[in-house]
Protein backbone atom coordinates (compact mmCIF):
# COMPACT_ATOMS: atom_id res chain seq x y z
CA UNK A 1 0.00 0.00 0.00
CA UNK A 2 3.00 2.29 0.41
CA UNK A 3 3.38 4.64 -2.53
CA UNK A 4 6.72 4.99 -4.29
CA UNK A 5 9.34 6.82 -2.19
CA UNK A 6 6.79 7.52 0.56
CA UNK A 7 8.17 7.70 4.09
CA UNK A 8 6.40 5.85 6.88
CA UNK A 9 5.22 9.19 8.33
CA UNK A 10 3.77 10.20 4.93
CA UNK A 11 2.01 6.83 4.75
CA UNK A 12 0.55 7.38 8.23
CA UNK A 13 -0.67 10.86 7.28
CA UNK A 14 -2.14 9.63 3.97
CA UNK A 15 -3.97 6.78 5.74
CA UNK A 16 -5.22 9.13 8.46
CA UNK A 17 -6.49 11.69 5.97
CA UNK A 18 -8.57 9.03 4.21
CA UNK A 19 -10.02 7.90 7.55
CA UNK A 20 -10.65 11.49 8.66
CA UNK A 21 -12.54 12.09 5.41
CA UNK A 22 -14.65 8.96 5.88
CA UNK A 23 -15.38 9.23 9.62
CA UNK A 24 -14.28 12.66 10.78
CA UNK A 25 -11.28 13.44 12.96
CA UNK A 26 -13.05 12.87 16.29
CA UNK A 27 -14.23 9.37 15.36
CA UNK A 28 -10.80 8.11 14.25
CA UNK A 29 -8.38 6.64 16.77
CA UNK A 30 -4.69 5.89 16.45
CA UNK A 31 -5.71 2.24 16.64
CA UNK A 32 -7.94 2.77 13.56
CA UNK A 33 -5.02 4.27 11.65
CA UNK A 34 -2.71 1.42 12.65
CA UNK A 35 -5.32 -1.20 11.72
CA UNK A 36 -5.81 0.39 8.28
CA UNK A 37 -2.04 0.18 7.79
CA UNK A 38 -1.80 -3.38 9.11
CA UNK A 39 0.53 -2.48 11.99
CA UNK A 40 0.31 -2.13 15.78
CA UNK A 41 -0.77 1.25 17.17
CA UNK A 42 2.44 1.50 19.22
CA UNK A 43 4.44 1.44 15.96
CA UNK A 44 2.83 4.71 14.87
CA UNK A 45 4.52 6.54 17.71
CA UNK A 46 7.93 5.78 16.23
CA UNK A 47 7.01 8.22 13.45
CA UNK A 48 4.53 10.69 14.91
CA UNK A 49 3.69 12.03 18.36
CA UNK A 50 -0.09 12.16 18.19
CA UNK A 51 -3.26 12.26 16.13
CA UNK A 52 -3.15 16.04 16.65
CA UNK A 53 0.23 16.17 14.90
CA UNK A 54 -1.31 14.41 11.89
CA UNK A 55 -4.25 16.83 11.83
CA UNK A 56 -1.93 19.84 12.04
CA UNK A 57 0.27 18.45 9.28
CA UNK A 58 -2.71 18.00 6.97
CA UNK A 59 -4.44 21.32 7.60
CA UNK A 60 -1.42 23.59 7.91
CA UNK A 61 0.16 22.17 4.74
CA UNK A 62 -2.99 22.92 2.73
CA UNK A 63 -3.48 26.31 4.39
CA UNK A 64 0.07 27.30 3.51
CA UNK A 65 -0.40 26.14 -0.10
CA UNK A 66 -3.42 28.44 -0.41
CA UNK A 67 -1.51 31.30 1.24
CA UNK A 68 1.46 30.94 -1.11
CA UNK A 69 -0.82 30.69 -4.13
CA UNK A 70 -2.76 33.79 -3.08
CA UNK A 71 0.46 35.76 -2.52
CA UNK A 72 1.51 35.02 -6.11
CA UNK A 73 -1.92 36.02 -7.41
CA UNK A 74 -1.95 39.29 -5.44
CA UNK A 75 1.54 40.16 -6.68
CA UNK A 76 0.70 39.50 -10.34
CA UNK A 77 0.17 42.58 -12.47
CA UNK A 78 -3.05 41.39 -14.07
CA UNK A 79 -6.70 42.40 -14.00
CA UNK A 80 -9.00 41.57 -11.11
CA UNK A 81 -10.91 39.14 -13.34
CA UNK A 82 -7.67 37.31 -14.17
CA UNK A 83 -6.81 37.20 -10.47
CA UNK A 84 -10.21 35.69 -9.70
CA UNK A 85 -9.71 33.12 -12.47
CA UNK A 86 -6.37 32.21 -10.89
CA UNK A 87 -7.97 31.87 -7.45
CA UNK A 88 -10.53 29.48 -8.93
CA UNK A 89 -7.73 27.57 -10.65
CA UNK A 90 -5.79 27.42 -7.36
CA UNK A 91 -8.78 25.85 -5.61
CA UNK A 92 -9.43 23.39 -8.42
CA UNK A 93 -5.79 22.32 -8.55
CA UNK A 94 -5.32 21.89 -4.80
CA UNK A 95 -8.66 20.11 -4.44
CA UNK A 96 -8.07 17.73 -7.34
CA UNK A 97 -4.66 16.83 -5.93
CA UNK A 98 -5.83 16.58 -2.29
CA UNK A 99 -9.55 15.82 -1.91
CA UNK A 100 -9.08 14.00 1.41
CA UNK A 101 -6.93 16.80 2.83
CA UNK A 102 -9.49 19.37 1.70
CA UNK A 103 -12.22 17.39 3.47
CA UNK A 104 -10.17 17.36 6.65
CA UNK A 105 -9.40 21.07 6.43
CA UNK A 106 -13.03 22.02 5.85
CA UNK A 107 -14.58 19.62 8.34
CA UNK A 108 -12.03 19.31 11.14
CA UNK A 109 -10.03 22.56 11.38
CA UNK A 110 -11.79 23.41 14.65
CA UNK A 111 -10.05 20.43 16.29
CA UNK A 112 -6.63 21.99 15.87
CA UNK A 113 -5.12 22.76 19.23
CA UNK A 114 -1.71 24.48 19.28
CA UNK A 115 -1.96 25.45 15.60
CA UNK A 116 -5.51 26.86 15.54
CA UNK A 117 -4.51 30.53 15.82
CA UNK A 118 -1.93 30.12 13.06
CA UNK A 119 -4.50 28.41 10.83
CA UNK A 120 -7.13 31.09 11.52
CA UNK A 121 -4.58 33.79 10.67
CA UNK A 122 -3.82 32.06 7.37
CA UNK A 123 -7.53 31.82 6.65
CA UNK A 124 -8.31 35.44 7.58
CA UNK A 125 -5.40 36.74 5.49
CA UNK A 126 -6.47 34.63 2.51
CA UNK A 127 -10.04 35.88 2.73
CA UNK A 128 -8.89 39.48 3.11
CA UNK A 129 -6.71 39.22 0.00
CA UNK A 130 -9.68 37.76 -1.88
CA UNK A 131 -11.90 40.59 -0.58
CA UNK A 132 -9.40 43.24 -1.73
CA UNK A 133 -9.27 41.74 -5.22
CA UNK A 134 -13.07 41.92 -5.35
CA UNK A 135 -13.08 45.54 -4.16
CA UNK A 136 -10.46 46.48 -6.75
CA UNK A 137 -12.52 44.77 -9.43
CA UNK A 138 -15.62 46.74 -8.40
CA UNK A 139 -13.69 50.02 -8.27
CA UNK A 140 -12.16 49.43 -11.72
CA UNK A 141 -15.61 48.46 -13.07
CA UNK A 142 -14.48 44.96 -14.02
CA UNK A 143 -17.11 43.58 -11.65
CA UNK A 144 -20.71 44.58 -11.01
CA UNK A 145 -21.36 46.80 -8.03
CA UNK A 146 -22.40 44.06 -5.64
CA UNK A 147 -21.46 43.80 -1.96
CA UNK A 148 -18.00 42.13 -1.96
CA UNK A 149 -19.05 40.02 1.04
CA UNK A 150 -21.83 38.42 -1.00
CA UNK A 151 -19.48 37.72 -3.89
CA UNK A 152 -16.84 36.35 -1.52
CA UNK A 153 -19.37 34.09 0.20
CA UNK A 154 -20.81 32.86 -3.10
CA UNK A 155 -17.50 32.02 -4.72
CA UNK A 156 -15.77 30.63 -1.61
CA UNK A 157 -18.75 28.44 -0.70
CA UNK A 158 -18.52 26.77 -4.07
CA UNK A 159 -14.73 26.48 -4.02
CA UNK A 160 -14.61 25.12 -0.47
CA UNK A 161 -17.09 22.37 -1.32
CA UNK A 162 -15.34 21.15 -4.48
CA UNK A 163 -13.85 18.27 -2.49
CA UNK A 164 -17.37 16.81 -2.20
CA UNK A 165 -18.12 17.05 -5.89
CA UNK A 166 -14.84 16.37 -7.73
CA UNK A 167 -14.37 12.72 -6.61
CA UNK A 168 -17.84 11.90 -7.96
CA UNK A 169 -16.96 13.39 -11.35
CA UNK A 170 -13.94 11.42 -12.50
CA UNK A 171 -15.03 12.07 -16.08
CA UNK A 172 -14.44 15.82 -15.85
CA UNK A 173 -11.15 17.17 -17.09
CA UNK A 174 -9.31 19.73 -15.00
CA UNK A 175 -9.15 22.20 -17.91
CA UNK A 176 -12.90 21.87 -18.57
CA UNK A 177 -13.68 22.41 -14.91
CA UNK A 178 -11.43 25.47 -14.74
CA UNK A 179 -12.99 27.16 -17.74
CA UNK A 180 -16.59 26.29 -17.02
CA UNK A 181 -16.42 26.95 -13.29
CA UNK A 182 -14.77 30.34 -13.86
CA UNK A 183 -17.44 31.24 -16.39
CA UNK A 184 -20.31 30.26 -14.08
CA UNK A 185 -18.82 31.88 -10.96
CA UNK A 186 -17.67 35.06 -12.64
CA UNK A 187 -20.34 35.71 -15.29
CA UNK A 188 -23.32 33.65 -14.18
CA UNK A 189 -25.57 31.51 -16.33
CA UNK A 190 -28.11 33.99 -17.68
CA UNK A 191 -28.13 34.65 -21.44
Amino acid sequence: MTQKNETRKEEIVRTAEMLFKQKGYSAVTMRDIAKAMGIKAASLYNHIQSKQEILSDIIITIGEQFTQGMAQIVAAEISSIEKLERIIALHVQITMENPSRMATMNNDWMHLEEQIEYYLTLRRNYEESFRQILKQGIESRELKTVDPEIILFSILSTLRSLYLWIPKREDILKEDLLGKLSKVLLTGVAL
